[in-house]
């Protein structure tokens, strides 16, 4: 580490580095020096393929957010000592965050009141930035909530993929075919939905919330790109309306909760209620549709691709875990909000 540190002026003799956080793509790190907290990140770059991007964007917004609403807690790395944002080694490319005191993550939503207060620094997040073009912004994952790009992907392995997988899998198949009228209606929305900054990655563990159990700000931008409302608010159904996660193989435990969707619906609209149109709106439903039925698909699709893109733990994991969304979508299809 002592050529990514010395270039922010720390020498790893007086730093202590440990492990920080469960995260999935980056690798996190607490780092201590001289009594301070800081949070060190080497970047996924097999994952993001053009991290400089990500620092322009991050950097981008910061500037704007620092003159447009000072007080708002943005995060933004710290600058090395000839003041760039990221660090590239022979190790790969790595920045520091400053350790915001006093605050904490969640890994998993345990009260409404946690649902709400997420959802309430999501849409403040997308609101605050609702004067900047986001047309400015990089595309860090290109095509990441293209729905329609998904199912043409699963189309192809139903023509490419495995040949036993795909008959094993009859009956999810069929069930993605029948709901397929979720990317026609994508398609015909997207002309009545603004692009918007959106953080297209809301599970609770990214926002950081304050001793009082308040959210201070979202963090982990590295998916800040143009997108419609639906990937936000979608994505926090996706991950906060059943009480067990996409691994659970367990069916019987998947439910929509009716108390975590108000608590979505109510934070989010404190915030955004007045930027949305009323044709966006009435999409606010669709949202979680949306984003768990393209779940399901990628999760499928990469089954009977014999698991090249998320890999798998066991026989049959993404099989196991399309199932587990697919549940999840059925029981939002039947649920009647309010």
């Amino acid at each position: 580490m002592q050529d990514v540190l010395s270039q922010y002026g720390f020498s790893e003799s007086d730093c202590s580095i440990q492990p920080l956080g469960n995260g999935l793509i980056n690798s996190t790190w607490l780092l201590e020096s001289a009594g301070k907290k800081y949070v060190l990140q080497k970047i996924n770059h097999t994952i993001f393929g053009s991290p400089g991007d990500i620092a322009y964007n991050i950097r981008l917004l910061a500037d704007h957010l620092s003159h447009a609403h000072p007080d708002y807690l943005f995060v933004s790395p710290i600058r090395t000592l000839k003041g760039d944002d990221l660090v590239s080694s022979a190790e790969g490319f790595f920045r520091i965050f400053p350790f915001i005191n006093n605050s904490h993550t969640i890994d998993v939503v345990e009260e409404p009141e946690q649902a709400y207060e997420a959802a309430k620094q999501f849409g403040k997040f997308t609101r605050l930035l609702s004067g900047f073009d986001a047309g400015q912004l990089k595309i860090t994952l290109p095509d990441f909530h293209n729905l329609g790009l998904r199912y043409r992907q699963f189309e192809e392995a139903l023509l490419n993929g495995n040949a036993g997988r795909i008959k094993e899998s009859a009956i999810l198949i069929d069930f993605i075919k029948a709901n397929k009228n979720i990317v026609d209606e994508f398609e015909r929305s997207k002309a009545n939905l603004k692009i918007r900054c959106i953080h297209h990655d809301t599970k609770i563990s990214n926002v950081l919330f304050d001793e009082a159990g308040k959210g201070l700000c979202v963090i982990d931008l590295d998916t800040i790109m143009p997108g419609y409302f639906i990937s936000d608010v979608g994505d926090m159904m996706r991950t906060y309306l059943s009480p067990v996660s996409e691994e659970e193989k367990d069916l019987s435990k998947i439910r929509v909760r009716n108390e975590y969707y108000e608590a979505i619906e109510q934070g989010y609209l404190s915030e955004m209620g007045e930027e949305l149109t009323s044709i966006e709106k009435s999409f606010f439903h669709y949202s979680g549709k949306f984003m768990i039925y393209m779940q399901a698909l990628r999760f499928l699709t990469d089954h009977l691709n014999n698991d090249k893109y998320y890999g798998a733990k066991y026989e049959g994991h993404n099989f196991s875990r399309a199932g587990n969304q697919a549940t999840l979508l059925q029981r939002l299809m039947e649920f009647n909000p309010g």
